[in-house]
């Protein structure tokens, strides 16, 4: 990723580019459904992480943080269509972590949809991320373009820093819980279907996780693994 930059920023125009940028990713209809330009100067300004990225002097993707307790939280992280799977959104995370360890900050702790196979595969079998809670509904109603309709159940990671950033194959799992290959594009095509699977999923990870289940990683045929109490 020699061709990319990565910058922090604190300059309102380009700050402006960062939440037209999330918008679009999100296909949201306004900044404000994701993240607005005064959230973001206000961010950057007291010191969080905001950065974007560039290649070829054009932002193709943005990633936001701030702190938290023992923690940064990583609150967002967009990267352009055709960006996706051609490395933006890990050079983004490896950044994150740089500037985190520079900060004397050794987690980073985020939440995504557990629905979404790639981020999945990416939080915790590349990068080495661990789920610890499964949150329901966690912001409640969103209006994106993305997530309308649909209840925003999500997964909480930590990513400890200090930890391998590759992890092995699951070894001593007992229980799977299959993902769909696409959601996004099952969303477009048959609502009911996706719900069904939020349900499905919810159902898979919310109850073992409360009682001890823990999940050991991600298949290569995109399934939760989780390994029974001991």
């Amino acid at each position: 990723m020699a061709d990319l930059a990565i910058t922090e920023l604190d300059d309102v125009h380009r700050l402006s580019d960062v939440a037209e940028l999330l918008r679009r990713v999100w296909a949201a209809d306004s900044a404000d459904q994701i993240l607005n330009l005064s959230t973001l100067r206000a961010l950057a300004h007291a010191g969080n992480y905001v950065v974007g990225a560039y290649r070829d002097g054009q932002l193709v993707g943005a990633s936001v943080a701030f702190r938290g307790d023992d923690h940064l939280h990583s609150h967002v992280t967009g990267v352009v269509r055709g960006g996706q799977g051609a490395g933006v959104g890990h050079a983004l995370k490896h950044h994150q972590r740089e500037w985190s360890l520079r900060h004397g900050i050794s987690r980073i702790r985020w939440t995504f949809d557990p629905l979404v196979r790639r981020n999945a595969y990416f939080n915790l079998r590349k990068l080495g991320a661990v789920a610890t809670e499964y949150l329901e509904d966690f912001y409640g109603a969103l209006t994106d373009g993305i997530n309308t309709g649909e209840p925003s159940d999500r997964l909480y990671v930590c990513w400890e820093l200090d930890q391998p950033t590759e992890v092995p194959e699951v070894a001593g799992a007992t229980r799977f819980v299959p993902t769909p290959p696409d959601i996004e594009g099952l969303r477009a095509a048959d609502p009911a279907a996706a719900q069904r699977w939020r349900y499905a999923v919810r159902e898979g990870l919310q109850e073992p996780m409360a009682t001890g289940w823990t999940v050991a990683g991600f298949t290569e045929d995109g399934a939760y693994a989780l390994k029974e109490p001991e």
